[in-house]
């Protein structure tokens, strides 16, 4: 699937990572060198629109043509979660700025919970790369994306590991002008919101306390 606003990466690399990673008996440190590879593979194609300004520079034989990068990069995960996401795009980035915003899923409602808030200045001026691994009901990233706008960010990437139809659907309405990409797009929800056939809790497997 490819769009304008949503690109699915199609690499024989992510389905073969994600099949490791949606195995119910795949231990924490297979399930972190899975998401670690896919990651990578989803920084790539986030960053591949990236401006660049030209410079001059010096090789051991003469002066010629380089390039750097003309914008801010700043890295929004979602905790925590996204955390799992962040390291391969600084990986590519070095001095990437990095936010973090706190959200819980509140078991009743299915809704995001706000618990934290640290983000860098200068968002109005840089590309801001919003990462967690699931986008199911939509919700949180609903929340993120709603928050950095009012906190002047402009040019706003979505970066996930798998989407729901029903999260792809109200991020896409409600934000025709952020991008989504995604490495796998599944079924559905179920009954308590939980991508269908999905992987589990992200995070829990990531961090070891599932």
């Amino acid at each position: 699937m490819q769009s304008k606003q949503v690109t699915v990466i199609d690499h024989p690399i992510v389905a073969r990572d994600l099949s490791i990673l949606r195995q119910s008996d795949t231990d924490t440190a297979g399930f972190r060198a899975a998401m670690g590879r896919i990651a990578t593979i989803l920084a790539y194609f986030s960053l591949k629109e990236l401006p660049l300004r030209e410079v001059t520079i010096q090789t051991p034989i003469t002066k010629t043509r380089g390039y750097e990068i003309d914008t801010d990069i700043v890295v929004v995960p979602i905790l925590r979660a996204g955390l799992s996401l962040v390291d391969a795009i600084i990986n590519f980035i070095p001095d990437a700025r990095v936010g973090h915003l706190g959200m819980y899923r509140d078991e009743t409602t299915h809704e995001p919970v706000d618990y934290y808030s640290n983000l860098p200045g200068g968002l109005e001026n840089a590309m801001t790369l919003v990462v967690d691994p699931m986008l199911a009901t939509g919700g949180s990233a609903d929340d993120a994306i709603g928050f950095l706008k009012k906190q002047g960010a402009k040019n706003i990437r979505f970066i996930s590991l798998i989407s729901a139809p029903e999260g792809l659907e109200r991020i896409t309405k409600k934000y025709p002008d952020v991008s989504i990409i995604t490495a796998a797009v599944d079924e559905k929800l179920n009954d308590d919101a939980f991508i269908v056939p999905g992987l589990g809790d992200a995070g829990d497997r990531y961090f070891g306390t599932s």
